[in-house]
């Protein structure tokens, strides 16, 4: 069977979920046996999200080769489980760069270098670099129809299903159905305009998908397959639903998979959404329950800790128990006192971030972890402000902080990587990626991995300062987890506490709703024991 390719756009607004609608679809073809990969097309002009704010991006999901990409990866990797890597998502930065690249070289002899053929060339070379050894290929293409900075990522699609042949290519255009209240009726109207949008660019799309807060009844599909061209069968209802985890079934409820299957000529095999199935009774069926507080400074935007909010409802799955996230503000508990924000709470976990903003709360609600024996995890730069207040308040080490809040700290205990000295550019330019970690038996890192030998995925510059490990290990903060070298200290914990473990990397990129990371499933299972027994 040729390669097939399926492309997901977008119309309307943004953020109806073109991301969770390219990973539900993968996740349906895979259960018929399939092997899938996905691509994701960014027009920013930014070559990564890598140096832009969470707030106006949400976080950047980390590959195992050290890709900083779009969210929307996580979504990919934790639907269709599998391993993506920096070639799953490109931008218009990338494109334009390696096009400039080229012309410099003199790659072009001489011809005049423009948008049609050769930036559509190579975003067209991009797909075809993810396709070797897949069967179908989701393209997700970032933006909305009609977007200025979308058009050559368009016209590329447009031409593809010319390049490989019409039965091997489907376009899917996801756009909304609102539900006017005033009016008591669904309207399809921003539908029609959508996809006159895409029928200008030259794409007719195969499959519409229409998000809506209820079902579409039969004679709206009817009206909307008669006005935008496509078959009624082929107008699917995209509800919306209490957990993302239930897309890929409301979905298939729909006959999308099927509908898929029977247009691009693939053979009729069954589907196998059982394991699928589980997962979203358990998310939404377990009657035992947890409070989790994340303290962090990014919580007004609930994207910026997308893998995060994932992992941990991973580890309440792990537990069969539903898992209530408390959004903690790291100045509020500074400005207010831990116990104010915290005392109602079964666990306390610290996320990884950047600058000095919040800090000094974070570092107070982990000496409220502490003292008062709540189960704590501390991610990233959530170990390193759990490593300044052990140096603190128990080693007693006055003024002690890391290097990247005080350049002037009499103790940092927490500082500037060897490699990263010197480097100004900040794109790219931070430890990045998997790397291997051996963890000390006995150990609480060790229960939970149960292996001695783990990769995790890391996004740094900083790290514990060697120079204070022995005084750390004296005063009873186990270092528990080191880079092969023994020259970086990659996890802490304290054996005298029910659970108190940080590290180095970021675990939420490699939970998987099928597979809870271990440490967001040991985290879950003591907060769970802590509410219980306070119940």
């Amino acid at each position: 069977m040729a390669t097939k390719f399926i492309f997901v756009t977008g119309g309307v607004l943004s953020s109806l979920g073109k991301g969770l609608a390219s990973a539900s679809i993968g996740c349906l073809l895979e259960s018929r046996g399939f092997k899938v990969t996905i691509l994701k097309c960014d027009p920013y002009i930014n070559v990564d999200p890598g140096t832009m704010n969470p707030f106006q991006h949400g976080e950047v999901f980390v590959t195992d080769d050290g890709a900083e990409t779009d969210l929307d990866l996580g979504h990919y990797e934790r639907f269709i489980d599998h391993v993506l890597t920096r070639a799953n998502n490109v931008t218009t930065g990338q494109i334009y760069h390696s096009v400039i690249t080229k012309e410099r070289r003199g790659d072009y002899l001489g011809a005049t270098v423009q948008v049609i053929p050769h930036i559509t060339d190579e975003i067209k070379r991009a797909i075809h670099r993810v396709a070797a050894d897949v069967d179908v290929v989701i393209v997700e293409v970032g933006g909305t129809v009609g977007d200025i900075e979308s058009l050559p990522f368009l016209e590329a699609i447009r031409q593809f299903r010319g390049d490989v042949g019409r039965e091997n290519v489907l376009y899917i255009h996801l756009t909304l159905v609102p539900y006017l209240a005033s009016a008591g009726e669904l309207k399809s109207k921003p539908t029609q305009h959508s996809v006159k949008e895409l029928l200008q660019i030259g794409i007719q799309p195969d499959i519409l998908l229409c998000r809506t807060d209820r079902l579409l009844p039969k004679e709206l599909k009817a009206k909307i397959a008669l006005f935008c061209n496509v078959s009624e069968k082929a107008v699917i209802t995209a509800k919306d639903v209490g957990s993302i985890y239930e897309v890929p079934l409301v979905l298939r409820s729909e006959g999308l998979d099927a509908i898929i299957v029977q247009m691009l000529g693939m053979p009729q095999t069954e589907a196998d959404l059982s394991a699928w199935e589980a997962i979203v009774r358990k998310e939404k069926e377990s009657t035992a329950s947890v409070t989790i507080a994340v303290v962090g400074k990014y919580l007004e935007l609930k994207d910026s800790y997308k893998s995060l909010t994932e992992a941990i409802i991973h580890g309440g799955i792990a537990n069969d128990c539903q898992v209530h996230i408390k959004a903690v503000d790291g100045e509020a508990v500074a400005r207010d006192g831990p116990k104010e924000h915290l005392r109602d709470v079964a666990g306390i976990l610290v996320p990884g971030g950047f600058g000095s903003r919040g800090v000094e709360g974070k570092i107070a609600a982990i000496a409220f972890a502490r003292e008062e024996r709540i189960p704590f995890f501390g991610i990233c730069l959530g170990m390193q402000c759990a490593v300044v207040e052990f140096a603190r308040h128990v080693c007693g080490l006055q003024g002690a902080n890391s290097r990247e809040f005080d350049l002037n700290s009499p103790h940092p205990v927490v500082d500037l990587m060897s490699e990263q000295r010197g480097i100004t550019s900040l794109g790219g330019t931070m430890r990045l990626g998997a790397y291997p970690c051996r963890i000390v038996v006995p150990s609480v890192a060790y229960q939970a991995y149960g292996t001695t030998e783990i990769s995790e995925r890391h996004r740094h510059r900083y790290e514990v300062n060697n120079d204070y490990r022995d005084i750390l290990e004296r005063h009873g903060m186990r270092l528990c987890g080191f880079s092969p070298d023994d020259m970086l200290v990659e996890m802490i914990e304290i054996p005298d506490h029910p659970w108190f473990v940080g590290g180095q990397f970021h675990p939420e990129f490699k939970s998987r709703p099928k597979r809870p990371h271990p440490l967001f499933r040991e985290f879950i299972k003591a907060s769970l024991v802590r509410q219980e027994s306070r119940v």
